[in-house]
């Protein structure tokens, strides 16, 4: 039987998506899409502000670190800057030999705090970075410098090295005649270093001179003596090792022509004995007579058997182990080895630090039999004499010429 429907026409068939009775796409998810859209364009721009704005903080920043680490645009202003040893911290390192060592390094925290107080530099820890990268710990040293805001980073570290030309320097006369104790009192009063760190490194170091081998470490006492005193440059802020090294040094050459007089076995008398010889004539001469002086201190070392029986009975050595007080009477009796009144023969060691005249007249004394003198206090020089009974006379004329004229010299 034939097929009703052939024949017949075929309803078409409906597409998806069309809305003839098919299912619609929801609404939500084409707004999801345009949400999505909408969110990428917005991400993209903050992302670009956010660049745009961190490039121009950094470049900002930057600027202003370049500014501070190449001193630009800063106003002048100019400092004494001093860098104490104290700032200096001793580290272990090895040296080209593989061998551990110690050396000193500076503490460029403590240094960039100084120059941030200063107003030299804005940013400490850049100058720190800096320091790092060129091992300015190893080229500042302690002084006191002329620094100003024009020196950028690496003028300010090399300003603060040992090829300075701005550390401080100044010129300072070391008197004839002054002992140890003044010397070191006077470089610290002037800033060059302290009496602490004077009288450690003169106790402590051992300084490489043949002269000195013999006399022990520990007592900074041991240098009294070979102090040359001169006119020298120092800096301020000296190391100490480096300003007593001066004056050592310039007692080597004033002396060096005599040294190998002192080598020969037949010397009558060392080095060290030559200098408290030419100490106690420093400190007795009254500028004229060097060599006299010395001739009297010699002819009483030389002949214990004389009226003087070896002592020297020098008025200075009593000084110098009373506090630098006018000698007295009872000062005679004080028990030490620098009172020539109490011992015979030369004291412990130098009173003062002599200079080239007292130096020359202990090696080269006048030949004379004088065994005594005393002031003249009209002329102001020494008057001598062979005989204890020949001085007292004299001594006796002029405390009687010293009574008379009492009024005359009570403001001398």
């Amino acid at each position: 039987m034939a097929d009703s429907s052939q024949g017949q026409p075929k309803a078409p068939r409906q597409r998806r998506g069309s809305n003839n009775g098919r299912r619609s796409v929801p609404h939500k998810r084409v707004h999801a899409k345009r949400h999505y859209v909408t969110s990428r364009i917005s991400g993209v721009i903050l992302y670009v502000l956010f660049v745009v704005l961190t490039s121009a903080i950094l470049a900002t920043a930057g600027w202003l670190w370049a500014r501070d680490l190449l001193s630009l645009g800063k106003d002048y202003t100019s400092v004494l800057l001093t860098v104490p040893d104290s700032t200096m911290v001793q580290v272990e390192e090895e040296d080209d030999d593989g061998k551990t060592v110690k050396v000193d390094r500076a503490d460029i925290d403590a240094i960039a705090d100084q120059l941030v107080d200063e107003g030299l530099i804005k940013y400490k820890w850049l100058f720190k970075l800096y320091a790092w990268f060129s091992n300015a710990d190893s080229k500042i040293i302690p002084g006191t410098y002329e620094l100003n805001t024009e020196m950028d980073y690496r003028a300010l570290v090399v300003n603060m090295s040992s090829s300075s030309t701005t550390r401080q320097e100044i010129q300072l006369m070391i008197p004839e005649g002054y002992n140890i104790d003044q010397i070191f009192a006077l470089l610290e009063e002037n800033g060059v270093c302290t009496v602490e760190e004077l009288q450690d490194m003169a106790a402590n170091h051992d300084y490489r001179f043949d002269w000195l081998l013999d006399i022990p470490l520990g007592d900074y006492h041991r240098l009294e003596g070979y102090l040359f005193p001169d006119t020298y440059n120092f800096y301020v802020g000296e190391d100490p090792l480096y300003a007593i090294n001066k004056m050592l040094v310039n007692f080597h050459n004033k002396i060096s022509d005599y040294l190998k007089v002192f080598e020969a076995e037949d010397s009558p008398y060392t080095l060290h004995q030559i200098v408290t010889i030419a100490s106690m004539i420093e400190k007795e001469t009254d500028g004229t007579d060097y060599r006299n002086i010395s001739s009297v201190i010699r002819n009483r070392l030389e002949n214990p058997n004389a009226e003087t029986a070896g002592f020297l009975q020098i008025d200075a050595t009593l000084v110098y182990i009373n506090g630098g007080n006018k000698p007295t009477i009872e000062d005679r009796q004080i028990d030490s080895p620098y009172n020539t009144y109490l011992y015979p023969g030369l004291p412990a060691g130098p009173i003062c630090n002599p200079g080239w005249n007292s130096l020359y007249a202990a090696l080269e004394p006048q030949q004379t039999s004088y065994y005594f003198y005393v002031l003249n206090p009209e002329t102001g020089e020494h008057d001598y004499s062979k005989t204890l009974a020949e001085h007292q006379a004299k001594v006796d004329k002029y405390a009687r010429w010293a009574a008379e004229h009492q009024d005359e010299t009570a403001g001398e």
